[in-house]
């Protein structure tokens, strides 16, 4: 069987004429926007932190959260979204700063794990509150000795800080995926 086979021609490296300024940034194609090191990945690590802290902090507001177990793993949940985007976004933030990719395998390795488990954890809180919630707003009947305004206010920040988390964990998976 002949196989023909490829040949290799050595590419010199285009010269410059502007006189060697080769400080330009560099935009490779994998750096898609909302990965990290990148501006929509700032942006989803900014949005991540606000939602969550707000579910966090409208929670942790109301008297009875720590009576309903699942409205304190919505708190707990929360608390390390909130650290883990805060943290993240430094990163991204540092990354722009210095102008770096942050493609580095075992770096996306660490943010899709740490991304799916955050946002699994933030899901499962949000989705155990939200049954809370409509087991006292509409079964029970008893809004008017519950804090129920704060209740679905919380759990509606975490299902949108869920959703903004989401789009990193499936873009630094899909990165992952596509080595």
């Amino acid at each position: 069987m002949s196989v023909s086979h490829a040949s290799i021609h050595p590419v010199e490296d285009p010269t410059t004429t502007d006189g060697g300024n080769n400080n330009a940034p560099r935009v490779r194609m994998k750096d898609i926007q909302g990965m990290p090191g990148t501006k929509g990945g700032l942006a989803l690590r900014l949005s991540q932190f606000i939602f969550a802290a707000t579910a966090l902090s409208v929670m942790a507001s109301t008297s009875d959260f720590p009576s309903v177990t699942a409205f304190t793993y919505l708190v707990v949940a929360a608390s390390l979204q909130c650290l883990w985007s805060l943290c993240l976004a430094i990163v991204d933030i540092y990354a722009l700063l210095v102008m770096r990719s942050l493609q580095n395998y075992r770096i996306v390795i660490a943010f899709a794990v740490g991304d799916g488990i955050a946002s699994t954890l933030t899901f499962a809180a949000a989705c155990a509150s939200a049954g809370i919630t409509v087991l006292i707003n509409n079964d029970l009947d008893s809004c008017a000795k519950n804090h129920c305004l704060q209740f679905e206010t919380a759990t509606a920040m975490a299902f949108i800080s869920w959703f903004s988390a989401l789009p990193s964990f499936l873009l630094n998976f899909w990165s992952l995926a596509s080595r």
